[in-house]
C-alpha cells in the first residue's frame, strides 16, 4: 500500500479579529504598498449582533476575491500623496503646473488631501464641489475679519467682514482635471482598480462669453496708443492678427516678408514670476498670416525707424532682432506680463475697462462678422482642432461667407489715425509709465527754471515720497533724465541738472508760454486768436492727404496766416510738390514742448 504525504493547507490571506467592543474586523493581506514598501491590508469592521459572524465570513470572502482579480486598492497613499508623485511626472508647460499646484495647494489638499485615495467615492467628490460653490476661503461659517494681507499693516477699505464667494466655474473645472489626471495615473499604477471620479458629476464646462471691445472702444484704444508709435503698432498688430501676448513678445524681423504682405509666427514667449523663456506656441502650430497693406506699411515704417537708430549709432540692425523690444538691436524680447499691464493701463486711462487678450476676440469677432469661415479664422488665431474651439467660442458671431481674411478685416478696422509714427523719443510723445510721469514733471521744473543749472537733484528718496512712487521708480525716472541729457548721474553723487543749452534743449522765453498757456486757451486756435507776442520757435509737421509729409521748425508768428502760408508754400518746393496744390496739405503747429497742435493750418489754391 502506497503511502502519500500529507497535503500542506494553504495559508489564508485574510482573518477575523474580535475587538474590545463585541465588533468583529475583518483583515485581508493585499500585497505591498508600492509607495511606503509596507505590507498593505484591506480592513472591515462589521458591527455586534447575532448576524456579526456570518457577514465577517462573507465579508471575508470578498475582499480576498476583491485581491484575487487585483480589483482592489493596493496602496493606503493620501489624495496629497498621489498629486505630489502625478505633479513630479506631469508633462506640462510650467506655468501651468505652477496653477496646478497653487491650486492643489490652496483648494484641494485643505479639504480632501488627508484622504485616502482608496478610499475615495463619488460622494466625496459631489461634497467636495459643493464646498469649492460654496466659499473660496473654505471658512466655517463663523464670520470674521478678512485682511488683505497676513503680514503685520494697518487696515483700510481692503479689510472687512468676511463675504462668502465660490469659485468660478472654470476654476471648479481646472481642480477637476487636475484630480481626474491624477487618479487615471493611479489606475495606471495599479494603485486603484477603477477611477471614482468617474461616477461623480463633473462640474459643467463654462460657457465661451467673448467680450470683444465695440468699434468706437477699439478706435479710442489706437487714438490713445498712437502717442507712442512702437507701442501703437504693437496694438494695431494685435487688432488685426488676434495674437497671443506671448507670440508677440517672441516676433522677430525676419518672421515679417514685406514683399508677399506675410508674417510668421513659431515661437511664443512665457513667463512665470519674473522668469521668461522662449518656447513653441501653445497649439505647437506654425502659422503664416497674410497681412493687408496698411499693417505692411506700418510694419515696414517700424523696422525703418529701428534701422535709422542703428544706423545712427554705427551698426546694422540684426535680422533676427526681437521686433518688439525695449533695446534698438533687438537682443530683448519685451514680457508678456508688462505688455499687458501697459495696455491696461491705457484702457483705464480712457475709462475702458478690458484687457489685451479681449483685442484677440475683437479680431475674431470682425473677421467671422466680415464674412471669413470658421476655418480660415481658427488658423488666423492658432486654434487647435480644425475649428472646433472655434465655433464654440465664437458662435454667436457665425455667419456664411467665403471672403479673404485680411481684406474683410481691413475694412471693419477703424480707420488709423491721419499722422504716421514719428520720433520715438519720450519726452516728444508723451509720458505714460509711472516713472516717466516722474521724469517729465522734474523736465518741466528745469526748462523753466525751477530747478536751475547747477543744482542738485532731489535723491531718489526724496522723489520717491514727494510724488508717492517707490525707491526704484524714482530711480529709472532719474536715469531717463540722464539719458535725455537733462541730468548728469555719477556713482556716488547725486544728479546734478546741466544747462539746458548746453544739453541741446532750447527753452522758450517766459512771458511767451506764460500768456498762451495761462490765457485759457487749451483748445485748438485759429489764427489770429493768439495773443500778441513776439515771434518764436515753433515745430511744424505737414502732411499731404492725411500723409507723412515733411517735419521742420521755424520762427513764426502765429497771428500771420501770411508767414504759415511761406512756411508751408517753402515745404511743399522743398520736397518736390506742387504749390499750385496747396489746398491739398495741413500743417500742424506746435510749440516748443507741447506734444498736442496748437493749431493746423490750411491754405486754399
Amino acid at each position: 500500500m502506497t503511502s502519500t504525504a500529507p497535503r500542506r493547507r494553504a495559508r489564508s490571506k485574510g482573518r477575523i479579529e474580535q475587538l474590545p467592543s463585541g465588533s468583529l474586523r475583518v483583515v485581508v493581506y493585499a500585497g505591498q504598498d508600492p509607495l511606503t514598501k509596507r505590507r498593505h491590508y484591506l480592513r472591515e469592521i462589521i458591527p455586534a449582533g447575532p448576524r456579526a459572524a456570518i457577514e465577517a465570513d462573507k465579508a471575508l470572502r470578498r475582499l480576498a476575491v476583491q485581491v484575487d482579480e487585483q480589483r482592489n486598492p493596493r496602496t493606503t497613499a493620501t489624495v496629497e500623496q498621489l498629486l505630489t508623485e502625478h505633479f513630479e511626472l506631469l508633462e506640462v508647460e510650467p506655468s501651468t503646473l505652477s496653477t496646478y499646484r497653487t491650486l492643489s495647494r490652496t483648494h484641494i489638499v485643505p479639504l480632501i488631501g488627508k484622504q485616502k485615495v482608496g478610499a475615495l467615492r463619488a460622494a466625496v467628490f459631489d461634497s467636495f464641489y459643493a464646498e469649492l460653490r460654496r466659499c473660496r476661503a473654505h471658512c466655517d461659517r463663523r464670520p470674521f475679519v478678512e485682511h488683505r494681507t497676513v503680514r503685520p499693516h494697518n487696515c483700510d477699505h481692503r479689510c472687512g467682514p468676511h463675504r462668502c464667494r465660490g469659485l468660478s466655474r472654470s476654476t471648479i473645472r481646472q481642480i477637476h482635471v487636475i484630480l481626474s489626471g491624477a487618479l487615471k495615473r493611479a489606475v495606471r499604477w495599479r494603485w486603484l482598480s477603477t477611477n471614482p471620479i468617474e461616477h461623480a458629476q463633473a462640474p459643467p464646462q463654462p460657457a465661451a462669453k467673448p467680450q470683444p471691445p465695440s468699434a468706437d472702444e477699439a478706435a479710442r484704444i489706437l487714438n490713445e496708443a498712437w502717442s507712442d508709435p512702437d507701442w501703437a503698432v504693437l496694438v494695431w498688430l494685435t487688432m488685426v492678427t488676434g495674437f497671443r501676448r506671448g507670440e508677440l513678445c517672441a516676433l522677430r524681423w525676419n518672421d515679417l516678408d514685406v514683399v508677399n504682405g506675410v508674417l510668421t509666427v513659431a515661437r511664443s514667449i512665457a513667463q512665470l514670476d519674473g522668469e521668461t523663456w522662449e518656447k513653441d506656441t501653445k497649439t505647437h502650430q506654425h502659422r503664416r498670416i497674410a497681412l493687408d497693406p496698411d499693417t505692411v506699411m506700418l510694419l515696414a515704417g517700424h523696422r525703418q525707424r529701428y534701422m535709422d537708430l542703428c544706423a545712427g549709432l554705427g551698426f546694422e540692425l540684426p535680422a533676427d532682432g526681437f521686433m518688439f523690444s525695449r533695446d534698438v538691436d533687438g537682443s530683448t524680447h519685451l514680457k508678456p506680463a508688462t505688455v499687458g499691464q501697459r495696455y491696461s493701463r491705457l484702457a483705464r486711462r480712457i475709462g475702458i475697462k478690458t484687457t489685451i487678450h479681449k483685442l484677440r476676440h475683437y479680431s475674431a469677432t470682425e473677421l467671422i462678422a466680415g464674412g471669413v469661415d470658421v476655418r480660415t479664422v481658427a488658423g488666423r488665431l492658432g486654434h487647435g482642432g480644425g475649428g472646433t474651439t472655434t465655433l464654440r467660442v465664437y458662435a454667436a458671431w457665425v455667419s456664411e461667407a467665403d471672403q479673404r481674411a485680411s481684406a474683410g478685416l481691413l475694412d471693419r478696422l477703424p480707420q488709423r489715425p491721419s499722422s504716421s509714427p514719428g520720433s520715438t523719443n519720450s519726452a516728444e510723445r508723451g509720458a505714460r509709465s509711472p516713472y516717466e510721469l516722474v521724469a517729465a514733471e522734474l523736465r518741466a521744473q528745469i526748462l523753466d527754471g525751477r530747478l536751475p543749472s547747477g543744482s542738485l537733484l532731489p535723491s531718489n528718496v526724496e522723489l520717491a515720497r514727494q510724488y508717492g512712487v517707490a525707491t526704484g521708480t524714482a530711480h529709472r525716472a532719474t536715469a531717463l533724465l540722464s539719458e535725455w541729457g537733462i541730468v548728469d548721474v555719477r556713482q556716488g553723487r547725486r544728479a546734478v541738472v546741466l544747462d539746458v543749452v548746453e544739453c541741446g534743449e532750447v527753452a522758450q522765453p517766459v512771458t511767451t508760454m506764460s500768456l498762451i498757456r495761462g490765457s485759457g486757451l487749451d483748445r485748438q486756435l485759429t489764427v489770429g486768436e493768439f495773443p500778441a507776442v513776439e515771434r518764436f520757435m515753433a515745430d511744424m509737421h505737414v502732411r499731404h492727404l492725411g500723409a507723412d509729409f515733411a517735419r521742420f521748425s521755424a520762427e513764426v508768428d502765429l497771428n500771420s496766416g501770411a508767414d504759415l502760408r511761406k512756411l508751408l508754400v517753402a515745404a511743399v518746393r522743398r520736397r518736390g510738390g506742387d504749390p499750385a496744390q496747396i489746398d491739398e496739405y495741413e500743417m500742424d503747429v506746435r510749440l516748443p514742448t507741447d506734444m498736442a497742435a496748437v493749431i493746423t493750418f490750411v491754405a486754399f489754391a
